[in-house]
């Protein structure tokens, strides 16, 4: 496989003497007219690629997936000038493309959105953002030196009732910003509390080498990740039961889960100082469950995943002044009336094609979105080292652990390397 850089700027000098001009090029990089069609892409069709085809606001103009069986279906679902890649890096190069939707394994994540950027395009991937805390930071560069917009594809914090609170997350905000729960808080994510760990998302041990389909491009799929052996349970479907592409339970709904509570705590520019885990040792390919994963904030606040729902009568979240429980009861007298009574949270861009017209930032972006996945990706770290851990937020590196910070920049196939 050729290096992503130059098969990118290859690409981009062979379309240069086409008669497409991207419109951003004669009105600046950070020019777009309001009235115009956005256009976009959308890597990866399996699975949750699927429900990227129609969001609002934009128009599809090409798909692409490794697996020629995916890549056909789709094709016949869509409009007839919507044009097919096994490739992603031809996608990358069309300057006619405005978004490219990012829908493939976690691992190819940070990388994908990396180049996208590079390319000129703006990116809305799917959660986690990242398999690693590294890669995470390198996105959040890549965004600012090429003026780009992100989008993360959960929603929770600015959309739609969250899980087992059964109430929008503004809700939460208010409350918690008010100060009538008090300081520190410890919020509990469990299936007592609404929000079941999926645990299914395990791997399998001493799987036997089978022979690659003839529709799937294997070496492509992997990518960055370590060359191993192809067995169908490695990939598609079951792909998060394995350390290389993803994080299990954790890595599937860990994203979803956490993001909106870093919002109403007020954490979108920091991170925990300390991880401590309660599980078995963990396989070194093949991901298995845990029991309890606790983070800690520098102030005393509290995110524990109850993966036992061990604490039949936890809070989801408690502080010194009082609790909210599932279904958003509360121990706070009229908690409605005390909402009411209060102003709302700052308005957040829910809608990321007016994120990319107007250059403003949406709600949960490149910066917001690599601090809750550094959560996930905090625990996955300790998970895999079995044992404790202590984070520098600042620095974004592990304390005194020279095995945990190998896991921030892990290594890529040499294609691949940034």
């Amino acid at each position: 496989m050729n290096s992503r850089r130059s098969f990118v700027k290859k690409s981009l000098a062979i379309t240069a003497g086409i008669s497409i001009i991207p419109r951003h090029v004669m009105g600046g990089t950070k020019f777009l007219a309001p009235s115009d069609q956005l256009t976009k892409a959308v890597i990866g069709v399996g699975g949750m690629g699927q429900q990227h085809l129609n969001y609002e606001g934009t128009k599809l103009l090409a798909i692409c997936d490794v697996d020629g069986k995916h890549l056909s279906n789709t094709l016949k679902k869509v409009g007839s000038d919507v044009k097919g890649y096994r490739d992603f890096r031809e996608v990358l190069a069309r300057p006619d493309i405005d978004i490219v939707h990012i829908a493939t394994p976690p691992h190819w994540h940070g990388i994908m959105s990396v180049m996208a950027a590079e390319a000129g395009k703006d990116v809305w991937c799917e959660k986690p953002m990242t398999r690693t805390i590294g890669e995470g930071k390198r996105v959040v560069e890549a965004m600012k030196v090429h003026g780009k917009m992100f989008r993360l594809n959960t929603w929770f914090r600015f959309k739609d009732n969250f899980y087992g609170m059964g109430t929008p997350v503004k809700k939460l905000k208010k409350v918690v910003d008010s100060g009538a729960l008090g300081w520190p808080l410890k919020v509990t994510i469990s299936g007592v509390t609404g929000f079941n760990w999926k645990f299914y998302w395990v791997g399998k041990e001493n799987l036997k080498p089978q022979e690659v389909p003839a529709h799937f491009d294997y070496n492509m799929w992997l990518g960055p990740a370590p060359e191993k052996p192809y067995h169908p349970h490695r990939t598609h479907a079951t792909f998060r039961g394995y350390w290389d592409y993803d994080g299990g339970g954790l890595g599937d709904m860990g994203q979803h889960y956490i993001d909106p509570v870093q919002y109403f705590l007020g954490k979108d520019n920091t991170s925990p100082i300390k991880v401590e885990i309660d599980a078995p040792q963990q396989h070194y390919d093949a991901i298995g469950t845990w029991r309890k994963i606790i983070f800690t904030y520098a102030d005393g606040c509290q995110i524990i995943l109850d993966g036992e729902n061990k604490d039949k009568n936890a809070a989801y979240i408690e502080g010194p002044n009082g609790k909210i429980f599932n279904g958003f009861k509360s121990t706070i007298p009229n908690i409605e009336g005390l909402i009411n009574s209060l102003p709302d949270p700052e308005e957040q861009i829910s809608v990321f094609s007016h994120s990319v017209k107007t250059r403003q930032k949406f709600a949960l972006n490149e910066e917001n979105g690599h601090r809750s996945a550094t959560i996930v990706n905090m625990g996955l770290a300790a998970l895999r080292l079995g044992r404790n851990l202590d984070f520098d937020p600042i620095k974004q590196e592990f304390i005194n652990d020279e095995a945990a910070n190998r896991l921030i920049n892990q290594a890529e196939r040499t294609s691949w390397e940034y």
